[in-house]
């Protein structure tokens, strides 16, 4: 509503807008959200006489007549009336009104104090914020108390039921992007000084990205000259709440003193809103990427959107986004001066919330440099601090100014090992162990980057029923996970699962539990127990936090367990073959290519298998070792569970022929704990019956003079004698079955089982290697229309792969793949590559790492992830 004492006929919905009203009851509008409501203008109690699509200026200062709703643009203005209608509208508020600046807006708000009033105040405000609260302390005779308010308990004593005025609030705060919980302290306040006002300053986030009057805070202000405005080129502040008594107040305020907005800038304001999701949707996306690269050198980074900030589940409880403004700590304010310095892109400047990026340093720049130095590190505001506030321009472009002017202050440097720029770390802050270590790696080549790569499985006969001892036939599917390993050198372990939600986490080498870990020497097997010790310390201490994330738990679990004990006293528990001779005509020696299959030996596949069973064991507690053996060796292979009367064990199938099989996602969660049927007789002699299935493809599987045609029609026949008795112990799913009636239906009549524990999972369907592949093309259509997922691939393929790319096809890499990503946004120059001396210095230095691949490999899609791996080099597989 407008400034003046008038007042809407009645509250409108929380974001909802008028709109026409529907051709039919059964197709209801639903409420506009919150991009249209910020690009639609629209007052019903308003309307354009001349039907304008845009507000019209009424640069006037006074109306014509008697008695109509404006007067004098003082007091009210058309313009200014659409504008506040509007704020209105995006802020869930009923009353807005909008006046000369932001701290013009806070200076109509703390007009509503008298003298001895008490105002508690949080210790990380705005300097303005801060100069106006000194004024009224001094001036007016206003106690203020600035208290840590991200802790809502520290404000209860200062709490007086009948003194404590206002409590005056940020979220996040600025600069050091504290999170407060407004909702508690609304609600603490209340219950212990029922009349006092909860005012919050909002411009960090604006009302895209938080309410606070959702929170029970009572008056709301934002400087618009921010992100409502969001170009910098006007003076505004709005001032939102719900309580008619508080509106009657400020608006009387406001037309006493004039401070309201002009016509023009109200107008370019409305303007600037219209934009408003458009702008920050791009800003913050933008802010993640600068604050995760700053994060991966090594700064201290404040930003909601870093895993590890302090109060960040709080801030996703009470706003929808983590904003485009973070700062970060270089530890030495000459430094954090050059870097600001250094930057062309980012525009050094106070404020915040444009289009165009600005750097500044808080406690040199901005107000907070009006607080005195004593209380500014009374405070906890570091001296070296620097505030980045992200506008709207590529990003590659933004981290590319930003890097060269960490790299020319001499804030990162190139690290050869992690083949990207790292902070620079001073001597006082690294621990002793991590500066031996750094030492050691001056004179010992480390900086490989490996590859691993491990084929899935899927079991092909004898699923469920092996439970109860009955022979599985497993094999590799080449459907591949891949690994990187990447050394670093800063005293810090991490981890990077993508397919677990993008999870990464790191922890600091010298925190970690060595204390506990056995001593083995190079030739122990694990004990057949695993180290319980070893596994509580883990969980309870660098694994604390992750309590609530069951899957990346589990995996950095096996980790950190498997790295303790590897690791523990520097020892390489597995070293790989030499490569094989070259063809030699003058040694009369011929080197035949096995494209690096059967490259691993025996002895050390076996070795990773039994150090694969451990992780197996961390995760599973009891596994059955299918799972990690075919991963290690490949091909195919029978296993019978021990204590059921027969041999036990696993068996490789010699001989095994790659078969091309249609694997079929259901997208059913699989029950492993789903019982078969009770009747003792019927179990045991379907038991039999599927252990005389697996004998059988056991048999042809493993024989090498059996005809293609011949095999695939056994095991057609096969699969579909052993599904059926799936069905009869009832561990099948309708999913499945659905799958099974259309891949056997004209024209494709294909043989489809379940595969792996009954009640859900996938479905494995032989494909004949004359299936014609439009048919194939329209089967894979069908299954995705009714929201299968099939995958097309082939079993009895290579095991374990190790790859360690060589100079040359790792330089190819980034010639091929041009991209800039963060952690690396620069790359160093190299060296001239008709200089071949320099080029022998340039790997010698790098330690034979040209390119980065972590970068590549991260960018990589899970299609294109495969060819790009294989083109690295020859790799070895078991």
């Amino acid at each position: 509503m407008d400034s003046s004492n008038s007042k809407p006929s009645s509250k409108l919905p929380i974001h909802d807008l008028p709109t026409p009203e529907p051709e039919s009851p059964m197709r209801p509008r639903k409420p506009y959200r919150f991009s249209t409501l910020c690009a639609t203008v629209e007052n019903p109690d308003m309307k354009d006489q001349y039907g304008s699509s845009s507000v019209p200026i009424y640069q006037t200062a006074t109306f014509k007549g008697v008695g109509n709703a404006y007067d004098y643009t003082r007091s009210g203005n058309p313009t200014r009336s659409h504008l506040e209608h509007h704020i209105a509208k995006i802020s869930s508020a009923e009353y807005a009104f909008v006046v000369s600046s932001g701290m013009a807006a806070l200076d109509v708000i703390l007009r509503i104090l008298k003298p001895g009033d008490e105002v508690i105040a949080g210790d990380d405000l705005y300097g303005g914020t801060n100069r106006l609260l000194a004024y009224m302390r001094t001036h007016v005779n206003v106690t203020v108390h600035h208290v840590d308010t991200t802790v809502p308990e520290a404000l209860h004593e200062f709490i007086h039921p009948t003194k404590t005025a206002m409590v005056l609030l940020e979220s996040p705060t600025n600069p050091l992007i504290k999170i407060v919980d407004l909702a508690s302290i609304s609600k603490d306040v209340k219950e212990r000084a029922p009349n006092a006002i909860i005012v919050v300053d909002n411009t960090m986030m604006s009302p895209y990205l938080q309410r606070p009057l959702e929170h029970g805070v009572d008056i709301v202000y934002d400087s618009a000259t921010k992100y409502l405005s969001g170009h910098h080129d006007l003076m505004a502040g709005a001032i939102t709440c719900n309580r008619d008594d508080l509106a009657k107040q400020l608006a009387f305020t406001i037309n006493s003193i004039g401070n309201a907005l002009t016509p023009i800038d109200s107008f370019l304001l409305l303007r600037g809103i219209k934009t408003l999701a458009l702008r920050m949707d791009r800003q913050q996306a933008t802010a993640n990427v600068v604050a995760n690269y700053l994060n991966s050198l090594g700064f201290h980074v404040n930003y909601p959107g870093l895993a590890n900030h302090p109060g960040r589940e709080i801030h996703e409880r009470i706003a929808d986004g983590n904003g485009a403004v973070l700062s970060f700590e270089t530890g030495n304010k000459e430094l954090s001066e050059r870097i600001v310095g250094g930057t062309r892109l980012w525009g050094i400047s106070v404020s915040f919330g444009c289009v165009n990026s600005l750097i500044s340093m808080p406690c040199v720049m901005s107000r907070h440099a009006s607080i005195d130095a004593a209380t500014r590190a009374a405070r906890g505001l570091p001296e070296d601090l620097i505030r980045l506030c992200v506008g709207i321009e590529d990003v590659h472009d933004l981290l590319d100014d930003l890097e060269r002017a960490l790299v020319d202050a001499g804030a990162v440097e190139y690290n050869v090992s992690q083949n990207q720029y790292l902070r620079v770390r001073r001597p006082e802050t690294i621990g002793a162990i991590t500066r031996a270590v750094e030492k050691l790696e001056l004179n010992v080549v480390l900086g490989k980057e490996w590859l691993v790569s491990a084929p899935g499985k899927v079991i092909l006969f004898g699923e469920h029923a092996v439970v109860h001892g009955v022979t599985a036939i497993a094999a590799a599917v080449d459907l591949r996970c891949y690994g990187l390993t990447t050394p670093r050198n800063d005293g810090k372990l991490s981890v990077h699962f993508h397919d677990i939600e993008g999870f990464y986490y790191e922890w600091d080498v010298e925190a970690l539990p060595w204390d506990l870990v056995t001593s083995m020497t190079a030739e122990d097997k694990h004990p057949e127990a695993l180290n319980q010790k070893l596994i509580n310390a883990i969980s309870e201490g660098p694994l604390k936090e992750l309590e609530g994330k069951r899957s990346a738990f589990a995996a950095s679990l096996a980790f950190l367990y498997l790295y303790l004990i590897l690791s523990e006293a520097g020892r390489r528990r597995i070293t790989l073959p030499a490569p094989p001779a070259p063809t030699s005509p003058s040694k009369r020696h011929d080197h035949i290519s096995h494209k690096g299959r059967r490259a691993l030996p025996q002895a050390l596949a076996e070795e990773v298998n039994r150090w694969a069973f451990v992780a197996e064991k961390i995760l599973h507690g009891n596994p059955s070792g299918v799972d990690n053996s075919v991963s290690v060796f490949g091909g195919a292979l029978a296993y019978t569970r021990p204590g059921f009367g027969m041999k036990s064990g696993m068996e490789s199938i010699q001989g095994f022929k790659s078969l091309r099989f249609l694997l079929t996602n259901s997208k059913v969660p699989r029950d492993t704990k789903k019982l078969v049927a009770s009747e003792p007789g019927l179990v045991n002699g379907i038991l039999n019956t599927i252990q005389s299935i697996s004998d059988e493809a056991r048999r042809a599987l493993a024989d090498p003079e059996m005809p293609r045609k011949a095999l695939l029609s056994a095991l057609s026949s096969l699969i579909h004698e052993n599904h059926g008795h799936l069905v009869t112990l009832g561990v099948s799913h309708p999913s499945l079955e659905l799958i099974r009636s259309m891949t056997a239906a004209e024209p494709y009549q294909l043989a489809t089982k379940l595969t792996g524990a009954g009640g859900g999972g996938c479905a494995v369907t032989l494909v004949p290697d004359e299936f014609e592949a439009q048919d194939l093309q329209n089967l894979i259509d069908e299954l995705i229309h009714d929201g299968f997922q099939p995958y097309l691939t082939s079993v009895g393929g290579s095991g374990l792969g190790i790859l360690s790319p060589s100079d040359c096809n790792r330089g190819t890499v980034a010639t091929r793949r041009a991209v800039q990503t963060p952690g690396q946004i620069t790359p160093p120059k190299t060296p001239n590559p008709g200089d071949e001396a320099s080029y022998r210095l340039h790997a010698d230095s790098a330690t034979g790492a040209l390119e980065p691949l972590r970068l590549s490999f991260e960018m990589s899609s899970v299609s294109e992830l495969p060819s790009w791996a294989e083109s690295l080099g020859r790799w070895l597989y078991v």
